[in-house]
């Protein structure tokens, strides 16, 4: 395979884990999430940059502490809360990669218990 030529959207929507990475290339990386019912992300700072869409729900992006849109610069402390009915379905790219690839999260709690989840290096292809 070269490169990611799958539909996203689609993707996002069916994903039930907190977090699933889906692609890792040298300088970024794809990421789909869902965020149960009144759960969030937990404050936090990346030395690198972030982009996040929505595709299902409804939910907050707290950035240095004022809520704005979901784009989030290198440096800024953020966190995405749920704050709809239904899970929060989104897809982040992180600029470079964060995590490891192929990673799977399937609850927030395993997320955070995972010490050896960041980016070791080792892309998808």
């Amino acid at each position: 395979m070269k490169g990611f030529v799958q539909n996203i959207e689609t993707l996002t929507l069916k994903n039930n884990n907190f977090r699933t990475v889906l692609y890792t290339a040298k300088n970024c990386q794809l990421v789909v999430m869902a965020i149960s019912v009144g759960e969030e992300i937990g404050g936090e700072v990346h030395k690198l940059d972030q982009f996040l869409r929505i595709e299902q729900g409804e939910g907050q992006a707290i950035l240095d502490g004022k809520v704005h849109k979901i784009v989030v610069p290198q440096g800024t402390e953020h966190n995405i809360i749920n704050t709809g009915k239904v899970p929060l379905k989104l897809y982040t790219l992180y600029s470079p990669p964060n995590h490891k690839d192929g990673k799977v999260h399937r609850t927030k709690a395993d997320a955070e218990a995972d010490e050896g989840e960041h980016f070791d290096g080792e892309t998808t292809e």
